[in-house]
């Protein structure tokens, strides 16, 4: 009995996935302001680095929920699925900050619509995954539990809005574009964009699988 008494229970991995998955949505926002603010170079940079700074905030964040595993007796939920969901979580903000990177390294010179629209979509995704994460907690409640699956079902949508932008981004890019070493660069830039929702996806995917099971 005393050993039981002894034993780490339950950990703060909620918190943990809500304070992740607010440096997710800062992140997107902030590179929505980079590609919005392009054509200023000072203004490009400053978003940039609020980029990095969001990944690295994170990257803290996953490396104190695999101490906690290692800690905690009991957890809140599967502990596959606690290390399935936080390492998933971290590859939205690396692909945010490699596609931020992607465009300096690569000297991008004009941002167009179709970077926009994939842009603008991958924040919504990043949003709705901020959203469903907070819904964890409380998944007993049936609205809440419903509501997850809903917020899942949102992303999974524009998963596909973004596979459609891209699809339709690349025929324009393979007729349109002269330049070799631009179209080199769009394209890089167009998968990496859609490669954030595709993340996202994958998060919604595991979050279901939490909700199905604890609901």
């Amino acid at each position: 009995m005393v050993f039981g008494k002894l034993l780490p229970k339950e950990g703060n991995f909620f918190e943990l996935f809500n304070e992740h998955g607010t440096h997710i949505a800062q992140g997107a926002r902030s590179f929505m302001a980079m590609v919005e603010n392009y054509a200023d170079r000072t203004l490009r940079e400053k978003y940039a680095a609020e980029v990095d700074g969001a990944e690295r905030a994170a990257d803290k964040i996953t490396a104190e929920v695999s101490r906690l595993l290692h800690r905690t007796f009991i957890t809140p939920i599967d502990r596959e699925q606690i290390h399935g969901l936080i390492n998933a979580m971290d590859d939205i903000l690396d692909l945010l900050q490699d596609s931020s990177e992607v465009m300096s390294l690569y000297d991008v010179q004009r941002i167009g619509e179709d970077v926009v629209r994939l842009t603008e979509i991958s924040v919504r995704c990043c949003e709705r995954v901020q959203h469903a994460l907070t819904l964890l907690p409380q998944l007993s409640r049936a609205d809440v539990a419903e509501s997850a699956i809903k917020t899942c079902e949102e992303i999974d949508r524009l998963e596909s809005d973004a596979d459609r932008v891209m699809r339709s981004a690349m025929s324009r890019l393979f007729r349109e574009e002269q330049d070799t070493r631009e179209l080199i660069k769009l394209k890089a830039i167009y998968e990496h964009l859609e490669s954030i929702s595709d993340r996202c996806e994958d998060v919604a995917n595991l979050i279901e699988g939490v909700v199905l099971e604890n609901s």
